[in-house]
Order: structure tokens, then C-alpha cells, then sequence
């Protein structure tokens, strides 16, 4: 296969690939050269929130390229504006800054951390992380990230990052002191295996948070934009950020990012403290747009409710060893089979599955329905009963 040899010719492997070379999508469906058809719980590693062919999403992005494609930052768009003023009122958020990544939109935060704690005093410099954090690949990102399977050939990484151990409230305690501008944490952390942090664990950060004069990031790069059944998971516990960090799913397959400020560092940035090329660019805004109008209230209560069945169905299977996460953010361990077992063989039955650590990952289109649910579960339920002999 053309696409397939070429790749593997002319790009450089840094990707384990799956051996499907995928040509167009339809719904919650994808469909490969050859014309097999797959049921998608990847959604592009949870990008693609609306799934494929999205009727109002296509119009908007086509329209805006028959208008214009991209300015660069130097002028005012529409769409851009639109999108800004949509993501500050429905968060209470004071400031938004468009980017083209998660990595990036985590950049933009640690440098805000950074200013805010030099305007403080030249030595609060510090930003507390957790263990088993993901939160980028560059190299400062990497350095942020509480993985030491990250942390190999690209030294030196950039200093000022120190981790605590993910829900320890003492190794908190113990780490926290005067030289540290922010506490940078993901809710449920995704590449570290679908682990969602503890209600007390979330509340003893925002109070040394609070009594340290440091901020509080939440990387909502994974959780957020409807992912959890809440437009960003923060809203479960009822947190106020200064700094929410977003991308993947807000674009629904174009590249965005986007670090939206709270009122108490809504002006550390100035003009040449940070810039993008393509940040805000009016096509990808302009399907963004359309991506925050489906977010709904009726929708988001729909995601919460196929979550939980889809959880309750999965705990039902008896190779099913555990279920975590929130909404359509789901982690499977099983009794007998690896993860990579499991994602495996759905591949051959036609549906792909993602994997986190030992961890089946599920991070499906949020449009799924009842049929997509049942289709999902059945191909499991029916993976266990061959290789494990399970009802």
C-alpha cells in the first residue's frame, strides 16, 4: 500500500503506527484505503469532538477559506474575536490567548507562572507538577512532565520543575515554599493511565495555592471542551483557576490551542512576551466556534450519560478488571489481557481502541450513541470470550 510504504520511506518514525492507512470518516466511523470500515474510539487521540463530516463544522471552516485563509496576529479577524469572547463568557476567564498546540498553550502558561512570580520576587521561579503528569513534548513541556520515561536523551532539560507524588498530601506540603509561582496539574491525568485526582487532594492545592501566592493551571489539554461532560473538568470540583490550558478537542481535528487567564494575571502579558504565526487562525477559529455552540448544556448531560452506561457495561464483563475516568475519558484494565492485546484484536474485529500504560484507553467522538456504545462493548465482550473463555 502506497500510503503505507511511502511513510515508512520518507517520515521520520517516531510513531508506532497501527497498520491502517485510513482515507475519509463519517460520523463515529472511519474507513481505510480499501474501504473496511472501523468504529473510531480514538477520535484522533480525542481531537475530533464532533467525529467526521460534521455537517455546520464543514460550513463553517469552508466558508471562512473561501473568505480568507490566514493574516498572521498583526490585524483583527472575526472568528478569532468570536471564539475569545464565547470561551471568556462561558468561564468567567478574563483573557485568551490562541496558540497551536497543547504543548504550546502549556508554554504560554508556565511563561505567565514564570512573569507573575518574577513581578513577585526574582526567586519565585518554581512550578509544581505531579507525578505521572503529561503535559508536552518540547523540551520544556518534557521538563514539566512527571515521567521519567520522558526525561532520557535531551538533557539539559529546563530547570525551575519539581514533582509531587500524584494525590500525597504531605510530599504537597513538603514542596511547597516561597520560590514556587504555580501548581500546574491535569484532573484526570490521560497519558499517565486515566487516573483522576482525588476531591481532597484537588481542595489542598488551591489552599497552598491560596496561602503561597502561587497559581493554579489546570491543563484541561485532554479533559476539556465537553470530554468529561463538563465544557473543562474543573467544573466537577468546583475549582477557579487562574490559568486553563485547552486544544485537541476545541478544534475538532484543525490545529488549536488556547491558555485562557484569569483576572489575576490577565495583564502579565504584554506585547512581545509571547506570539504565534498561525494562533487563532480564522478557518480553525471558525470551526472552533462551532465546536463551543454544540457544547450545550443538553449535550454535555448526554456525554455524561453515555459515559456512565458505557462504563456500567464495561464493569458488567467479567475479564473487566477495573473502569476510571470521567464522561467520555475511559481507562479499561482487564484480568488476562494487556492493553495492547485487547487493542489489538478490536483492530481485527473493526473498531480501534487507544492504549494509556497498562490501561485500554477510550476517548471516543462525543456524538456517540447508544448503537456505538453497544458496537464497542459487544467487540470486547466478544475479544474475552475467545481469549479468555469470559462471558
Amino acid at each position: 500500500m502506497t500510503s503505507i510504504t511511502w511513510t515508512n520511506e520518507y517520515i521520520t518514525p517516531t510513531y508506532s503506527r497501527i497498520e491502517i492507512a485510513l482515507e475519509k470518516g463519517n460520523g463515529y466511523y472511519v474507513f481505510d484505503e480499501e474501504g473496511n470500515r472501523y468504529l473510531d474510539f480514538t477520535a484522533g487521540i480525542g481531537v475530533n469532538s464532533l467525529g467526521y463530516q460534521h455537517k455546520e463544522w464543514l460550513s463553517a471552516t469552508q466558508s471562512q477559506l473561501n473568505l480568507l485563509q490566514h493574516t498572521s496576529n498583526l490585524f483583527y479577524t472575526n472568528p478569532g474575536a468570536q471564539l475569545a469572547q464565547k470561551l471568556c463568557t462561558r468561564t468567567g476567564m478574563k483573557h485568551v490567548l490562541f496558540v497551536n498546540s497543547g504543548a504550546e498553550s502549556n508554554e504560554v502558561a508556565i511563561k505567565v507562572a514564570r512573569k507573575y512570580g518574577h513581578q513577585k520576587d526574582p526567586n519565585k521561579h518554581k512550578i509544581l507538577t505531579l507525578s505521572n503528569s503529561f503535559h508536552g513534548r518540547t523540551v520544556t513541556t518534557l521538563s514539566a512532565t512527571g515521567q521519567d520515561v520522558f526525561h532520557q536523551y535531551f538533557d539539559p532539560f529546563t530547570e525551575g520543575f519539581e514533582f509531587v507524588q500524584t494525590n500525597n498530601l504531605e510530599d504537597l506540603r513538603t514542596k511547597i515554599d516561597q520560590s514556587v509561582c504555580a501548581i500546574m496539574i491535569e484532573l484526570v491525568q490521560g497519558e499517565g493511565g486515566v487516573v483522576p485526582l482525588d476531591q481532597t487532594f484537588v481542595e489542598a492545592v488551591v489552599e497552598v495555592c491560596e496561602q503561597n501566592d502561587c497559581l493554579l493551571i489546570i491543563d484541561e489539554v485532554q479533559t476539556g471542551i465537553g470530554r468529561t461532560g463538563k465544557l473543562f473538568a474543573y467544573e466537577h470540583f468546583g475549582l477557579k483557576p487562574d490559568v486553563v490550558t485547552s486544544a485537541k478537542g476545541l478544534g475538532n481535528g484543525l490545529p488549536i490551542g488556547a491558555a485562557l487567564l484569569g483576572e489575576k494575571v490577565e495583564h502579565v502579558l504584554e506585547p512581545g512576551d509571547h506570539g504565534s504565526t498561525f494562533g487563532g487562525n480564522p478557518v480553525v477559529a471558525a470551526g472552533a466556534n462551532v465546536v463551543l455552540d454544540t457544547m450545550t448544556d443538553n449535550f454535555l448531560t448526554q456525554i455524561t450519560e453515555n459515559g456512565d452506561w458505557l462504563k456500567e457495561k464495561l464493569l458488567a464483563l467479567d475479564g473487566v478488571e477495573s473502569v476510571s475516568g470521567l464522561g467520555l475519558m475511559i481507562g479499561v484494565t482487564f484480568k488476562s489481557l494487556s492493553a495492547k492485546e485487547v487493542v489489538a484484536k478490536a483492530k481485527e474485529e473493526g473498531v480501534l481502541f487507544l492504549t494509556a500504560k497498562e490501561k485500554v484507553r477510550l476517548l471516543p467522538p462525543l456524538i456517540i450513541d447508544e448503537q456505538a456504545i453497544d458496537e464497542a462493548v459487544n467487540c470486547i465482550k466478544n475479544i474475552l470470550k475467545v481469549e479468555v473463555g469470559v462471558s
